[in-house]
């Protein structure tokens, strides 16, 4: 059975090596620092928040997602980023994630969940189109530089 919850300080390992994994199913690289940052942040649980999933104790995937306003309606919960170890695909493991990342933004007052995927991600595709609706918006994106004086602002 799935067990789904807050991610401990005892996780750092084996939460940094699934987000590793997720980050290379993208073809990116981070800095370390990315990965330091976003514990912390997840530690915090104040700003962004991040739940593990748990097979016989071993955490075999993760998710991150944050709360930001809406212009017509209560606030929503973005979904960032979802990832599952390999070894442990089609055991439910993703849709428990999604379902409790659903019950935690219900609980906070949020009236949507939503996130996106690459089109070419047909596993999880599969998946998604069972437990949510593609509403049919495609993403648009700029990369912004950091601020003069070349250092990113918190």
């Amino acid at each position: 059975m799935v067990e789904i919850g807050r991610l401990e300080a005892s996780d750092r390992v084996a939460w940094e090596a699934l987000f590793r994994s997720y980050i290379e199913f993208y073809e990116r690289v981070e800095p370390p620092e990315m990965y330091d940052r976003a514990w912390r942040e997840f530690r915090a649980d104040t700003r962004m928040h991040a739940l593990g999933a748990r097979l016989d104790g071993r955490l075999v995937g993760i998710t991150h997602f944050l709360v930001h306003p809406n212009t017509s309606g209560p606030d929503v919960c973005y979904l960032q980023d979802l990832f599952t170890a390999s070894d442990v695909r089609g055991k439910g493991v993703a849709r428990a994630l999604i379902a409790a990342v659903g019950e935690w933004a219900r609980e906070q007052g949020c009236c949507r969940l939503y996130w996106s995927t690459h089109e070419s991600n047909a596993t999880a595709r599969r998946l998604y189109d069972k437990v949510a609706e593609n509403r049919g918006f495609i993403r648009y994106q700029i990369e912004l530089p950091p601020p003069s004086g070349g250092v990113p602002q918190k």
